[in-house]
């Protein structure tokens, strides 16, 4: 169905190639997962199927690529839209109507079908993705899950006979996602529907897969083969086959149910060394510039915060949006070196606290400051000093024409030593270069560099929403190595995130919402180990023992 025949693509203006020599057939009716480190082509490998790249795109592509027997250099994207679907990593890129409904049924529109067959397939999908209480919304009233949803959705309804997903799942709460990859497997399985994707989070797609297309560095070949097969060479991969590496087991387990049926023995050896029982992480009591052990991640000395015991202080604050009310009578403390994940399903408030913590949505009702001041009446000069946020889309941060005039501006802004964000750059993730344009960028640099840009200012608050999104894991150690450094200084640190396995690693405290509401509030431990939805995956495979990640359990091991 989906044929590359020693496909290479040069962008205008690059030196080398992004993707070369790429050689592989997806056959009709399978899922196959496209997979390899941030920055590797992943995105140009989906684009060229679509026919976006080159004629969106622009420079030249060598080789062949066929969909159906049609080749995606001679037919433009508009002459493939009745075989192809795609969704791309941002779903806001893809929306053209203004509402859930007219989005589902504007495809179908385009491609001239009777309205009582419109009809019908929108009432399908919307039961199928769960949007059903979505239908009359605005799209910009949607929560960034949500909105992934309805970008799924519309693509669905015109029935194509390829998708196309670019990390259909990034902004998915758990359960969500779980619910779309069902759909996906459906159409595979039911109607022969054929899927090539792209998603770093391995953990939640990889068992769905036929099989894999590994892209291992960039301009290098692809490996492909069969999940078990890939993993066992892949730079890149999920906690479950981490573990089974560990253990030495072969082969190495997919998913969770495998990886338990194996762990007895695993069990046994931890259980052996009870004085290496993890403890859950405690936030530092402050900052220790002294400490000879400890590496700053700045130049200059961490600034003085005002003397209140709590950097954030939210008092029964209630948000309405319209006629939602988007929070409702929320208390939270958030302490210097204190690390706490936000967690809970898609359009649950995460990014509407985050949202008051920094100013940007004031309170209905309810009090909300930040080192002592109220965010939504301070000024931004002085507010950028306290308070810092990526928000979901990074790319709304950054606007100058090359990596080096952002990261220029952004010393400038934050009074810093010049180079300050270029070094925290190449520390989050190496390899971007200072000319390259912030929109050339994939999510994963992109969000890479807004952080950077963050966090120059230093801010004694930092505020993420949902920071691994396009993050493969080599990239994402980073950012935890950076925040568990911010920590340690005495930053206090507050993630809106759908990621376990992040939280897991990092939070000292998570917090779950719905509906508003804060429903639990504890040491992370606590509140993950009891939750079948937000528990990490060697939680799971090593449970009744509590043990939330590989790291813990190699460290036991030693």
């Amino acid at each position: 169905m989906i044929r590359f025949e020693d496909v290479s693509v040069t962008y205008d203006g690059a030196a080398e190639p992004s993707v070369r020599g790429v050689d592989f057939e997806v056959p009709e009716g399978e899922l196959v997962l496209l997979v390899g480190p941030s920055g590797v082509g992943k995105s140009t490998v989906l684009g060229a199927v679509s026919g976006l790249v080159p004629h969106f795109t622009g420079g030249t592509l060598r080789g062949r690529v066929t969909v159906a027997g049609r080749d995606t250099r001679t037919h433009k994207p508009r002459e493939l839209a009745d075989v192809v679907g795609t969704v791309g990593q941002d779903p806001l890129a893809h929306f053209v109507t203004d509402t859930v409904e007219d989005e589902l049924a504007y495809g179908m529109e385009s491609l001239g079908l009777a309205p009582e067959v419109m009809r019908r397939r929108v009432e399908e999908t919307l039961d199928l993705l769960g949007l059903a209480g979505l239908r009359n919304r605005p799209i910009a009233t949607l929560s960034g899950g949500q909105r992934q949803r309805v970008a799924i959705g519309s693509v669905l309804t015109p029935h194509p006979r390829v998708l196309v997903l670019d990390e259909p799942t990034s902004a998915l709460d758990p359960a969500a996602a779980e619910e779309v990859l069902a759909v996906l497997q459906r159409l595979v399985h039911d109607l022969g529907t054929t899927i090539l994707m792209a998603e770093h989070r391995l953990e939640r797609v990889i068992h769905y897969a036929d099989s894999l297309v590994l892209l291992p560095s960039p301009g290098e070949a692809p490996i492909v083969g069969t999940p078990s097969e890939v993993m066992a060479v892949s730079p890149v991969y999920p906690p479950v086959v981490d573990l089974g590496r560990l253990a030495g087991w072969s082969p190495l387990p997919l998913t969770v149910r495998d990886a338990r049926r194996r762990a007895g023995d695993l069990r046994g050896r931890l259980a052996a060394a009870p004085g290496k029982r993890r403890q859950a992480p405690q936030p530092p009591p402050g900052p220790d510039p002294g400490h000879p052990a400890r590496r700053r991640l700045f130049r200059r000395p961490t600034p003085e915060t005002p003397p209140h015991r709590h950097i954030a202080d939210v008092r029964s604050l209630s948000v309405r949006r319209d006629r939602t009310e988007a929070l409702r009578h929320m208390d939270l403390t958030v302490t210097p070196g204190e690390t706490v994940a936000l967690m809970g399903r898609n359009g649950a408030g995460k990014s509407t606290l985050l949202g008051s913590l920094v100013g940007l949505v004031p309170p209905t009702t309810g009090s909300v400051t930040v080192g002592g001041v109220v965010p939504h009446r301070s000024a931004p000069p002085d507010l950028v000093r306290r308070v810092g946020l990526v928000p979901q889309d990074p790319r709304d941060l950054l606007y100058a024409d090359t990596v080096a005039d952002e990261c220029a501006a952004a010393d400038r802004d934050a009074h810093a030593e010049p180079g300050t964000c270029r070094a925290l750059v190449s520390t989050l993730l190496p390899g971007i270069t200072d000319g390259t344009h912030p929109r050339d960028l994939s999510e994963g640099q992109c969000l890479a560099l807004a952080l950077a840009v963050v966090l120059t200012a230093r801010p004694p608050l930092l505020l993420l929403d949902e920071p691994t999104r396009g993050l493969d894991y080599a990239a994402k150690a980073r950012l935890v190595t950076v925040l568990r450094g911010l920590a340690a200084e005495g930053h206090a640190i507050v993630l809106a995130t759908h990621d376990v396995e992040l939280a897991a690693e990092i939070a000292h405290r998570v917090v779950l919402l719905a509906e508003g509401e804060v429903i639990a509030d504890g040491p992370t431990a606590h509140i993950v180990v009891s939750s079948p939805s937000f528990a990490p995956q060697v939680t799971k495979i090593l449970a009744p023992q509590q043990w939330l990640t590989v790291a813990e359990v190699r460290e036991a091991l030693a």
